[in-house]
């Protein structure tokens, strides 16, 4: 009787396997979306309302600069505080430092450094704030990382080996444009104690590291959110 109530109960289990399947292969359905395409799928949803959203703040300000009824003096000011926020496109002489992740069977280059752990060989959250830091000490008048404008309130963060920016992934290689002085700023990243330190990982294991005189550029006005998100105690 024991063994043929084991029978049933995996024949039960069989018919509820099938069932769920309903023939296919459970472990290779594409209908059951892993967490990456998720976050893929919020980051161009967000990428489509960022464009929305600009687009519309245009036609906003359009509107407003047709009947406003402000003097000319405070148009020239409330456009140099725009500039200042980095709402508005800012052209000018373009430096770009571009950091990507080193080979994966990448080994010690020189001697005396031991082997490479995983860590060694990625982009970590700390390598890019250096870089934008140091751009900000340069004298950059405005940074883009990606093809993204950086504001005050901008996070440089990282989850694993991925960029999240103002509510978009990104994935290696990483680029960070900056306007300003290409010399000074030259300079200030050669002097950051942080990019030293990431410039040995770069002659030791590989890790990716490029700078690059761009000329004119013009950097994206920032088409995202101004109104500050911050946690509240629970009543």
């Amino acid at each position: 009787m024991l063994t043929a109530a084991v029978f049933a109960l995996a024949g039960l289990l069989f018919i509820t396997s099938f069932n769920t399947a309903k023939g296919t292969d459970i472990r290779q359905d594409g209908s059951l979306l892993k967490l990456s395409d998720l976050i893929q799928q919020r980051s161009r949803k967000n990428k489509e309302l960022d464009e929305s959203n600009a687009a519309l703040r245009g036609s906003v300000e359009s509107l407003a600069e047709s009947d406003d009824g402000s003097t000319k003096a405070q148009d020239r000011k409330l456009t140099g505080l725009e500039q200042s926020a980095g709402t508005q496109k800012l052209t000018g002489h373009g430096l770009t430092v571009t950091l990507n992740d080193a080979p994966p069977n990448a080994t010690a280059k020189l001697p005396g450094y031991p082997e490479p752990q995983p860590d060694y060989l990625v982009i970590h959250q700390q390598d890019l704030q250096a870089v934008v830091n140091a751009l900000w000490q340069g004298g950059a008048q405005g940074i883009k990382v990606m093809d993204q404008r950086l504001i005050s309130t901008s996070a440089v963060r990282c989850v694993g080996n991925t960029l999240i920016l103002q509510g978009r992934v990104y994935s290696p290689p990483y680029r960070i444009t900056a306007i300003g002085d290409p010399d000074k700023l030259q300079q200030s990243l050669a002097a950051s104690k942080a990019i030293q330190t990431y410039m040995v990982y770069v002659n030791v294991y590989g890790l990716g590291w490029k700078v690059t005189d761009d000329g004119t550029v013009t950097l994206p006005g920032y088409s995202g959110t101004v109104d500050l998100h911050y946690a509240k105690p629970v009543q």
